[in-house]
């Protein structure tokens, strides 16, 4: 019996703003690699997912979703998906199977003259229906440069395994290029920062969220627990407040549910200390930015 060949490769993860890219690489790696909520540019950086098989290894690399770059913060964000899709072996072009449009088709199109192979993940399937769904799918069989046209629902985890299935077969022979035992290229603290970012996503209903990012201050840990402090940094007073919220109830509450993630993650008892810091403009002064990991000129 032949033996098969072991495949390791890069797959870039593309798309709208909250279409469920990093949901769908989460479900895929079966980790929670990415933070997720429903506001569009959750992503900022650049995050790698890796899947580890007995006879492949999958990259996964999350990227931003694509929109127009306005603060140096997007014009960052912008820069990381033209860095991420530099050297990958397969693209994967994720669609809202609720919501797709003209935007979408443009995408799409983008990706006419790649020199790998392009697939198509309609995602969110559960919540549409075929009739809805069929004059868009028809337009999609156009695209005949496409090498599949996969649906999935990364949120009940329903034909994930084809994904896998279907990309690694057009990935080329070679080892694993990263640890069998690693799922993800970031580092602790990294992770840390962007649980705690993304409980204020989940819990700050306002815009506060796009004027806001996570500093981890300070990072003690022994044999069975770890002491974070956090910084919040946000643009103003007004957006200070809310994120305090009346007798300190918001931060309490961001706090509460972000250490309990953060144990999930470290597997030790957590203690978590947050101050909710201003700096003004912070979104386009390149100094402050590269202090919070949205380093443009290092991509």
């Amino acid at each position: 019996m032949k033996t098969k060949k072991f495949k390791s490769g890069f797959v870039a993860v593309v798309g709208k703003p909250n279409v469920g890219k990093s949901s769908l690489i989460n479900a895929l790696v079966g980790e929670k690699v990415a933070i997720t909520s429903p506001k569009p540019q959750t992503t900022r950086n650049k995050i790698l997912g890796i899947v580890n098989k007995p006879d492949f290894q999958m990259i996964f690399v999350d990227t931003p979703g694509e929109y127009n770059a306005k603060s140096k913060l997007a014009q960052f964000m912008q820069k990381s998906i033209g860095v991420a899709q530099e050297g990958v072996d397969a693209i994967a072009i994720v669609l809202d199977a609720g919501r797709i449009n003209q935007a979408d088709f443009k995408i799409i199109e983008r990706y006419k003259s790649a020199a790998v192979p392009v697939f198509v993940i309609i995602n969110k399937i559960d919540l549409a229906s075929f009739e809805a769904l069929y004059p868009t799918l028809a337009r999609l069989n156009e695209y005949t440069f496409v090498k599949e046209f996969i649906s999935v629902s990364a949120l009940k985890k329903k034909n994930i395994d084809a994904v896998l299935d279907k990309i690694s077969a057009v990935l080329p022979e070679g080892q694993p290029l990263f640890d069998v035992d690693d799922y993800t290229d970031k580092s602790v603290r990294f992770m840390t920062a962007e649980i705690i970012r993304e409980k204020v996503l989940l819990f700050v209903q306002q815009e506060i969220p796009h004027f806001c990012a996570v500093e981890i201050m300070d990072f003690k840990e022994d044999d069975k627990k770890v002491k974070i402090a956090a910084d919040i940094i946000c643009e103003n007073d007004r957006h200070k407040t809310i994120i305090v919220g009346k007798n300190g109830e918001m931060i309490k509450k961001i706090g509460t549910s972000a250490r309990q993630d953060i144990e999930k993650l470290i597997g030790k008892t957590v203690f978590l200390e947050l101050f909710v810091k201003i700096r003004e403009g912070w979104q386009s002064n390149s100094s402050v930015l590269a202090d919070l990991g949205y380093n443009i000129d290092a991509l």
